[in-house]
């Protein structure tokens, strides 16, 4: 909403209001990427600013309170009700206790001070729950050395002990504190898949965090497709789910019924050992789960194997033929032509196969799909969370002088943009993101289930070979379930993941977006870092921050992922330890983050000024100024 001025003094303070900013520090931004469903650990991350309100603690507390204090004083903010609980426990004396609470009060009020000294008094009041506004600021703003309002200031926090606030007001402090500490939050992608709890994570971003973005990531493609009205992605989403062991997600969280598809699946298919559903925890799966999983895997694998064939059939610019696999099964299914090879077939289960016509859906599969797509798009919590992802996200991200992407550009071996033509126009480079993402975006804000070019184009970026979010020459699911030869079972990565160890290329991507590449930086999701390599590449132009999180990818990666944080100084690489469970955090108050690392330091610092929003403010200002001249 546009600010209406009545007088010219008006305008002027808001000239005045708005060049101080300008010279504000700029603020902190985090980026996280591949979260997988994992949500204790994403939360944990938030809550301690990706290490960021430990080094606070540090810097503001040493030499006033030892290391031990420090750590505990951490945990308070990150997890302030759990924490309460345990301190207040260890009190007998009703004294003591009250005395902890106004050790706590000053501790924390000094803590919100130093964290909000870059920021506007406007900004900060937004951070503070409603309720306690007042208070808060009349404790933030007040001037220690005042020995007239000393006594004041005490019966400010005497009487939130007195009338019980004293718990809501540290774990709302506490709470913007947690805000303050990290400006802005970047997500690169993969906000799902895997672990248990995306709809956690989406309710915690919608519900507690302020500035943020998304760059969608291969995995949120599915569940974004499939709202948008995508069989083929949803085929994928719930095959995916049935091989995690995650169907529970659908049913408890969306409110997908997969009886049917149960039902359908126990009558048609039995279970295969290749179709065992993975447990990322390692704990045993019950056996009725088991069995649930391994059968749906089989029923909606089949499903999305006739599906493709399909959607290849109808758009030969895919060029995906060799995807296309189910008419190259011997008559007996027990062997099948690739490359002029033949394969024997283990784990078959091709019953519901046509001979004479692959590709075609049974009428019950054809009804099941139906059902299940419909229930998707009618799923008032997914669409909350799709539209939120939707509204607040792109294919890619130019920030502050920075491209933010999830996977890839996809380049020739030369370095040069690979082109893309579909339906009579050719794109490559930026026009190829911009492409999907318009294609998306009207996909999603009018879904529709029957067969369509922008329907199929959605399912093009999980699997096509010059997806961005994909990134590879073919997705071997078929190979992987039914052909031991672990040769075909390999994904040839395009050479962007290669090339980007080279600064040249690094340069011509960051043009290629518009971007200055004497100053400017590529932020990369998508692919985890493997033990022993850097995630710094392209003489420090290109980061690759794949978080980590998904327990699987520990034993790939060593660790539990990295994070990256820009502030006023330059970049710092976070390094974490892979996280248990959010109950042993709290018990055992260990954190995630190993090291910190300068990567870039400012040669001075910036300010508000230098960013983008800073752009956005010299413009309002000229406007401004061209008012006051009329």
């Amino acid at each position: 909403m546009k600010k209406i001025f009545t007088n010219d003094n008006e305008i002027k303070s808001e000239i005045i209001n708005l060049s101080a900013i300008l010279n504000l520090p700029k603020g902190t931004e985090a980026f996280v990427s591949d979260i997988h469903g994992e949500y204790d650990e994403f939360a944990h991350i938030l809550r301690n600013g990706s290490g960021n309100t430990r080094q606070k603690i540090s810097e503001l507390f040493t030499g006033k309170l030892t290391n031990d204090r420090q750590k505990k004083f951490a945990f308070l903010i990150y997890y302030p009700s759990e924490i309460l609980k345990q301190s207040k426990d260890s009190f007998t004396n009703e004294a003591d206790l009250d005395q902890w609470y106004f050790d706590v009060f000053n501790q924390l009020i000094d803590m919100l001070r130093y964290t909000s000294i870059k920021y506007t008094r406007s900004k900060v009041r937004k951070a503070i729950k409603s309720d306690f506004v007042y208070i808060t600021e009349e404790l933030l703003y007040a001037d220690q050395n005042d020995l007239t309002k000393r006594n004041y200031y005490r019966e400010v926090m005497d009487n939130i002990v007195k009338l019980g606030m004293a718990d809501q007001f540290i774990i709302s402090t506490c709470h913007t504190i947690q805000r303050l500490v990290v400006d802005h939050l970047h997500i690169i992608g993969d906000v799902f898949d895997r672990g248990p709890h995306p709809d956690l994570i989406m309710d915690h971003l919608m519900n507690r965090w302020g500035s943020l973005d998304f760059q969608w990531g291969n995995h949120d493609i599915l569940w974004i497709g499939s709202s948008a009205g995508s069989k083929l992605c949803m085929a994928n989403l719930i095959r995916i789910s049935a091989r995690y062991n995650n169907l529970k997600l659908l049913t408890n969280s969306y409110d997908i019924d997969l009886r049917a598809l149960q039902d359908f699946a126990e009558a048609n298919y039995q279970p295969l050992p290749v179709f065992s559903p993975r447990s990322d925890t390692g704990e045993k799966i019950p056996d009725d789960d088991a069995l649930y999983d391994n059968t749906v895997q089989q029923a909606i694998a089949i499903m999305q194997f006739k599906l493709e064939g399909q959607a290849i059939k109808r758009h030969p610019d895919f060029e995906m033929e060799n995807r296309m696999l189910l008419h190259k099964l011997s008559p007996d299914r027990k062997s099948i032509e690739i490359g002029g090879e033949t394969y024997p077939i283990t784990n078959g289960c091709f019953q519901l196969v046509d001979p004479d016509d692959p590709y075609k859906l049974t009428a019950k599969e054809s009804d099941l799909l139906d059902d299940l797509i419909r229930q998707f798009i009618d799923s008032p919590k997914l669409r909350y969370h799709m539209s939120f992802m939707m509204n607040n996200g792109s294919m890619y991200l130019n920030y502050n002088g920075n491209l933010l992407l999830h996977g890839c550009v996809p380049v020739n071996e030369d370095g040069t943009m690979q082109k893309w033509t579909v339906d009579g126009n050719t794109y490559s480079g930026k026009s190829l993101f911009d492409f999907f993402e318009s294609t998306l975006k009207e996909g999603f804000q009018n879904p529709n289930t029957e067969e369509s070019l922008d329907s199929d184009i959605i399912w093009y970026l999980w699997t096509g070979k010059l997806s961005p979010l994909f990134g590879k020459a073919a997705m071997t699911t078929f190979e992987r379930y039914f052909i031991e030869n672990k040769d075909l079972h390999k994904e040839v990565k395009n050479p962007y993941y290669s090339l980007r160890k080279e600064e040249w290329f690094a340069d011509e991507l960051l043009k290629e977006f518009g971007l200055n590449p004497e100053e400017g930086h590529i932020i990369n999701g998508h692919t985890p870092v493997k033990l022993g390599h850097s995630p710094i590449m392209a003489n420090r132009k290109i980061f690759v921050i794949d978080g980590g999180m998904s327990k699987p990818y520990h034993k790939t990666t060593g660790i539990g992922g990295y994070t990256l944080l820009s502030n006023s100084f330059g970049f710092q690489l976070v390094t974490h330890e892979p996280f248990t469970t959010r109950a042993k955090a709290i018990a055992d108050m260990t954190d995630v983050v190993s090291t910190k690392r300068v990567i870039e330091q400012s040669a001075k610092r910036k300010t508000v000024g230098d960013t983008d929003n800073g752009v956005f403010i010299k413009r309002h200002i000229a406007e401004l100024q061209a008012r006051l001249g009329n």
